[in-house]
């Protein structure tokens, strides 16, 4: 199979059901972002220790996330094949339990903290601040498009789950939180 087709020449692509639509419509923008979030997550992966068990969580999301960029790019007008899979409460139970994990070896937090101190820190609120925006695009895609409720319940408790994974990695890497001080 050859990846390019030639077919978005022209600037447009295909929807999961056949419909083709402009690269700058909301849906593309949607999963594009998740999708970017995706690399971003291989990226902070590939910085973590082989044993660290944070790289199967990490692989985990990801699969997930393929799972909402495929939710994001359904044409629910077009012509359906095959069911998508799917994403489920427990799959954000999962993320909370997670932070959870991390949090009871945390200090309790009492300020904003500004990221950095470490590259496996950063790209935890690199994650972070994609995930945000990929929330806020698909919130924003809902305004005039099917997008289903799971998919903006787990970005919204990703981006969370990353900012504690940061923390977990400061510890981790025994460097302080910049406490910001308005």
């Amino acid at each position: 199979m050859k990846i390019y087709t030639k077919t978005g020449d022209k600037g447009t692509t295909a929807l999961i059901g056949g419909t083709r639509v402009s690269k700058a419509h909301p849906r593309i923008e949607a999963y594009g972002t998740v999708d970017e979030l995706n690399a971003f997550i291989g990226l902070l992966r590939d910085y973590l220790e082989e044993d660290d068990i944070n790289r199967s969580v990490l692989l985990t999301i990801q699969e997930k996330l393929f799972r909402l960029e495929s939710h994001l790019a359904e044409d629910h007008q077009g012509i359906q094949t095959r069911a998508l899979p799917a994403l489920h409460e427990d799959d954000v139970v999962f993320l909370e339990n997670e932070m959870d994990r991390m949090n009871d070896a945390l200090p309790e937090l009492t300020h904003f903290i500004l990221p950095g101190g470490h590259k496996v820190v950063s790209y935890c609120h690199v994650a972070r601040t994609v995930c945000r925006r990929a929330e806020r695009i698909a919130i924003h895609l809902a305004e005039d498009f099917p997008v289903m409720e799971i998919d903006i319940h787990y970005l919204n408790r990703l981006s969370d789950y990353f900012f504690v994974l940061g923390r977990k990695y400061s510890k981790h890497y025994k460097v302080d939180e910049i406490r910001w001080n308005p």
